[in-house]
Formats: C-alpha cells, structure tokens, sequence
C-alpha cells in the first residue's frame, strides 16, 4: 500500500495544547481526479468512460484515474497490468504534464484574488488562510464556494473543498465529499468529529501503523485521547507527539507561502512480507513511478535518493546516495536503489516496507555533469490494450 509520509507537528507549535486557536479560517482546496479530469474536459468523446492517465507499457503505472475508473477498484500508483485487468476497456493516455501546469498556473491565479496566503501543496492542491482575505469576506465557508465556482467557471473542472480552523481539520473535510465537495467543520463540530474519525483517516497513518495502533485498542480519535504523550512517543516516535495533538485539535501549523519543499517519497507497505529479491524489485519500480509522479506534480528535483527497508520484525535500515545531477527518471531512481539494495541481507522473514525518498533539492540554475545509470529493466515497449 503507497503512503504518504506523516507531518510532524514542531514542538514550538504544540505547547499551547491547552489553548487550541480557533479563530483562523483555513480553507483546503484539492481538484477532483486533475490530471484524469483535464483530459476528459479535453477529449469529450472520454467524459463517462473510464479513464488513467500513465504509463500504457509494460511495466507502466497509473498516475491519476478517473472517477469511473475508481468504481472498478483502479486507483493511482497501481500496476497498468493490474489495472487493465480490472477493466479491460480501461481508456488509457500518456501523461501531459506541460498542459497540467498551465491549468494549475489558472488555479494559482484564482487563490491570489483572495489571499496571499497560499500554501501550495502540488499541482492540484493547496491550503489557503483566509482569515483575513483581499475581499474582506467573513464567512471562509463562502470564500470556498466562491473558488470553487471560479474555478469551474474558467476552467471547467471541479474541485473539493474543505473548511476548518486548523490545517489537519481542513484536509479531512476536502476528502469527505468528493468530487464535487464541499465540507465545514467548525470549533463546535470538532471534538465530536475527532472522537469517531477513525484512525485510519488521520494523515500519515498507513496500514503498519494503523495495525500497531489496532493491537493497542486504538480504533478512532477517541482512543487517541486514553492514551498519554509519553505513551503515545514511546509506541510512534515523533509521530506519537502528532498523534496526540491532532486529537485534540491542536494543529497550529500556519499556511506559509515560501513553504520550500525539501523532499518527496512514498513507501509501500506489503500485504504480506517478501523474500523474494526480484518480486521486491518489481515493487521499487512501481515506487519510483510514483515517486516521479509526486515529482512532477510537485515541480520538485532532488539530487539525494534514500532508499527506506522495514523488515518483518520492524527493524528498519535506510541507504542514502547523492548524486552530480538531478534525479528526475524513474529508470534512475530505480537503477540507484537497486544499487544500494544489493547490499541488503534479506531475513529469513522476509521484508514488509519499501520506501523511496528524493530529497537535497536543486536550485534553480543549478548544473551538473550527469552519468547515465546502468539499468536493471529493459526499456518499456510500447503495448495496446485491445
């Protein structure tokens, strides 16, 4: 299962725990399926049919599906094998990424005429702080619809909203009611909200954590709130400091608009543990793909890969490689950890987590001499589904 990783909550943000700010009007903005949608409002003839956007190769994998799509169980950063399989009249396009960055460019536009305050997320994505907005408008609540209206009106697509008075609060309520959606939750509305959220939604919960919280008898926010900090650090790490607060409404991160992202990763974490060094093999291309996806949709380039193995009895190592030119290929990001893979002993039980991380940012301008990678697959040939 790819996951995102979590956000910590810095200490300075966390010791007012008992003076939780609920004046901020935060609002999350997030485009309903974007890339599958541009190209369904591009191509007609597509609008109703199930569609992704991705690799349509053999070793392909899908970087957006549509919402018809979805309804087969197809969901991005799947195998585009997998994917046919579940749907063989599966529409599938390449991406085109010039054309996702124009309309994300209109999007950008549409948050300034509100407020300054933008912090962007991705491509697709972002929080807006209108607590104090350019069209002196009281309600965040109307603020939101009024984007999302502009939004559909120039460009034609939609995009879900949520509203809260903290960042956390605002990114759950985006998803509730997707596509199309919009989502408050008030200072009044939030304890009760958290109480039966389950755990599973909480950001940065993936399955291993979700199973461990599970074995403590933590189902939802509630059972968030029996447990103290100290045993919440002592079973997560830094994450159990954000595990603790979130439940208790307690985010005070602010919407920066210089936020500098310093990396982008994902990590899969098996059904069952693995032994086998090809099969974890094929699982890092799958990885990479998406890396490279978040990449893209992030306008990120890193030099650093770090390469991330949770074994089955959770003991976990990690290998870092910086290289003289921008990672940007998923070949390369494939060929540098299998690279640093090969010195990995694999346990009689086998290895439960892969992860992938690109980090050490390259500025803009900057150059560098760049030394092809050997790689481990043959090239992608091209194949139809017919």
């Amino acid at each position: 299962m790819l996951g995102d990783a979590l956000f910590v909550i810095p200490e300075r943000d966390c010791e007012r725990v008992n003076k939780v700010d609920t004046s901020r009007k935060i609002v999350h903005i997030d485009m309903d399926a974007f890339f599958a949608s541009v190209e369904q409002r591009d191509n007609p003839e597509y609008c109703g049919l199930p569609l992704v956007v991705g690799g349509n190769c053999a070793r392909g994998v899908v970087a957006a599906a549509s919402y018809e799509a979805r309804q087969f169980g197809i969901r991005s950063a799947m195998a585009m094998q997998k994917a046919l399989a579940k749907c063989p009249s599966l529409v599938v396009l390449p991406p085109r990424m010039e054309t996702y960055k124009a309309v994300s460019l209109q999007i950008r536009e549409i948050f300034q005429e509100y407020t300054d305050l933008v912090e962007l997320l991705s491509l697709d994505e972002a929080f807006l702080d209108v607590t104090h907005n350019k069209k002196a408008i009281p309600s965040a609540s109307w603020v939101a619809q009024q984007i999302r209206a502009t939004i559909h009106e120039r460009t034609g697509l939609t995009a879900s909203a949520g509203v809260s008075f903290n960042k956390f609060l605002a990114k759950v309520a985006s998803g509730m009611n997707k596509p199309n959606g919009f989502t408050l939750i008030s200072p009044e509305q939030a304890p009760d909200f958290i109480a039966v959220l389950p755990i599973e939604k909480f950001f940065g919960v993936g399955k291993a954590t979700a199973d461990k919280m599970h074995r403590m008898g933590i189902a939802t926010g509630a059972d968030l709130l029996r447990y103290s900090l100290e045993e919440l650090e002592s079973a997560f790490g830094k994450a159990g400091r954000t595990y603790f607060h979130i439940a208790r409404n307690n985010d005070l991160r602010p919407v920066n608009p210089d936020r500098e992202r310093h990396s982008v990763g994902t990590e899969d974490t098996f059904e069952q543990d693995v032994r086998d060094r090809r099969e974890i093999s094929n699982r890092m291309a799958a990885i990479a793909h998406e890396v490279v996806r978040r990449m893209e949709r992030s306008q990120f380039v890193g030099r650093t890969l770090t390469l991330k193995v949770k074994f089955a009895d959770f003991r976990q190592i990690t290998r870092s490689r910086t290289m003289d030119y921008p990672i940007r290929e998923v070949d390369d990001i494939v060929a540098i950890a299998q690279q640093m893979f090969a010195g990995v002993t694999i346990p009689p039980k086998g290895v439960r987590l892969v992860g992938m991380t690109v980090s050490n940012v390259c500025r803009p301008g900057w150059t560098g001499w760049r030394q092809p990678m050997l790689p481990f697959f043959s090239e992608c040939e091209p194949w139809t589904n017919t």
